[in-house]
């Protein structure tokens, strides 16, 4: 059952082309390349500072149009942002 901490997953969608925007949850929603701010969003928790789990991994995956094994690849870095682009173009996302 893979865990990730937070601040990692966090710090991986910010390289990954996320960026942050606070409300009542931490928001990251995902920009183009080329600077186009699109509808593919996650979230996480402010106050919590504890691991995500299994469920919310995979929650996590689906919100941003992806598998769960593809959302690891992503926050563990073997998929760069133009790949997880090329995903979201392929699945007529962006």
């Amino acid at each position: 059952m893979p865990v990730r901490a937070k601040r990692d997953v966090e710090a991986a969608l910010k390289k990954k082309g996320f960026q942050q925007d606070d409300g009542d949850h931490h928001w990251f929603i995902f920009w183009t390349v080329d600077g186009k701010k699109t509808t593919v969003r996650t979230k996480t928790s402010h106050g919590s500072t504890k691991d995500l789990g299994d469920g919310l991994l995979k929650e996590m995956a689906r919100q941003v149009r992806i598998s769960k094994l593809q959302f690891l690849e992503l926050v563990d870095c073997p998929m760069s942002r133009e790949q997880y682009q090329r995903l979201l173009e392929e699945g007529g996302h962006v």
